[in-house]
């Protein structure tokens, strides 16, 4: 039976009875963002400055566009630039005993949230979690020694001033029917677009700059000195796992590198038990490095992740430390 993420899903992909029905209460919520945006920027509602740039990374759609992977490969690379970033996210689903909370490479997933912990262990950079991102973003600089600051996700939270916005497009799937929620996908309309700085097209060619993502070997969970090409597992049964935005973006991930994979897609950010990976036999289980944090305790010799990273147009790095450096 397939779960309400599911229907909504397919709801959102064209323009039918349902979503027209829910057009109407799309507007009002279309008028309701336009109210809260007015409110920040004519200052009836407070945005939080901060001594250093801020860049907010984030999308205008429900869903995995690939803003994690472009997060930790902008703080990556501004990292090996001399700059010395840290990151603030909400951390989705986190149950912190406090917030803010500092997220290690040893974090809990299920305490702070899993892209927070994958952020921490891709970037080595300082990460802090909480759903008030000024909070997070003055206790990232009372504690750290950052010169500047990525919020990863954000772009609708405007509390936090920013210098700089990033959006990540997912060109793949594109916009869906085109209706803000709940009657379609996008948590703002598609010409929020025009007013950021970058946009970033994950996938095919798109608007602004082109992302891919690249990953053409598996890690052992279990035992991570252990890798193999991906191509080693397309000559016999293979799970493939993906509680992610889009798993079937992982899934095609695996079919060009030769694989067929036996497809188990669940929602996104999904918390796994070892039953949840109990399949028939003891044939190998790839997912993604976003799932393999939350699957840690309870890991077999027989399941790999695959990590991914962001490959961002150099022309991008360019431009966006032009922009810092014109701060």
């Amino acid at each position: 039976m397939p779960s309400l993420h599911d229907a909504l899903t397919g709801v959102w992909r064209k323009r039918g009875i349902v979503s027209l029905a829910l057009w109407p209460l799309s507007l009002v919520y279309r008028s309701a963002m336009a109210l809260r945006t007015f409110a920040y920027h004519s200052g009836l509602f407070k945005m939080h400055r901060f001594d250093v740039p801020v860049v907010v990374v984030g999308n205008i759609s429900v869903g995995g566009a690939g803003k994690t992977p472009v997060v930790a490969a902008i703080a990556c690379t501004l990292r090996e630039w001399g700059w010395s970033p840290g990151i603030v996210s909400r951390g989705y689903g986190s149950r912190a005993e406090h917030s803010p909370q500092a997220v290690t490479a040893a974090s809990s997933p299920e305490r702070v949230g899993d892209e927070p912990v994958l952020l921490a262990r891709r970037t080595r950079c300082p990460v802090l979690v909480g759903p008030d991102r000024p909070a997070a973003v003055r206790q990232l600089l009372a504690e750290n020694d950052c010169n500047i600051v990525i919020s990863d996700d954000g772009l609708q939270h405007l509390a936090l001033w920013r210098d700089i916005e990033v959006a990540v497009v997912d060109s793949e799937a594109g916009f869906g029917n085109g209706f803000c929620l709940p009657a379609g996908p996008l948590r703002e309309p598609v010409a929020r677009l025009e007013g950021v700085d970058f946009v970033i097209s994950n996938g095919k060619p798109g608007r602004g700059f082109q992302c891919t993502l690249e990953g053409d070997s598996a890690t052992n969970l279990v035992n991570t000195e252990a890798r193999k090409p991906l191509a080693n597992f397309n000559h016999h049964t293979v799970h493939a796992v993906a509680g992610i935005g889009r798993p079937v973006r992982f899934f095609d991930h695996l079919r060009r590198a030769g694989i067929r994979p036996v497809e188990h897609p669940f929602p996104d950010h999904y918390r796994f038990c070892a039953t949840d990976l109990a399949f028939a036999g003891n044939e190998d289980i790839l997912m993604t490095e976003k799932d393999a944090v939350k699957c840690e305790s309870f890991a077999r010799d027989n399941m790999w992740y695959v990590p991914v990273d962001a490959i961002l147009d150099p022309a991008f790095y360019n431009e966006l430390v032009e922009r810092l450096r014109n701060l």
